[in-house]
């Protein structure tokens, strides 16, 4: 999971999570049919900040509004702040 983003300060690049949900009948809708934002993700680089709980490739629970969405070679990601990070999913 190496990218040419470096979050400074307190700062945590995250890779959301997509969530496909499936319906009763068996139909798989895509993560923009679905109403809420995904909370969840992998984390790809931390911040310079010793205050940084999290290490790349943790999968972590951030708020739900959280961070800026930024595009880079395709790929989405969310640049959080440390304090929007909720909880480490074990």
């Amino acid at each position: 999971m190496k990218t040419t983003i470096q979050p400074l300060g307190e700062n945590v690049l995250i890779q959301a999570q997509t969530q496909e949900e499936q319906t009763e009948s068996g139909i798989f809708l895509p993560e923009t049919a679905t109403k809420e934002k995904p909370q969840q993700g992998t984390v790809v680089a931390v911040g310079t900040d010793d205050e940084i709980a999290v290490k790349p490739g943790q999968t972590v629970i951030y708020s739900r509004y959280a961070g800026t969405e930024v595009t880079v070679d395709g790929t989405d990601y969310l640049i959080v702040k440390n304090d929007d990070i909720l909880a480490i999913v074990q």
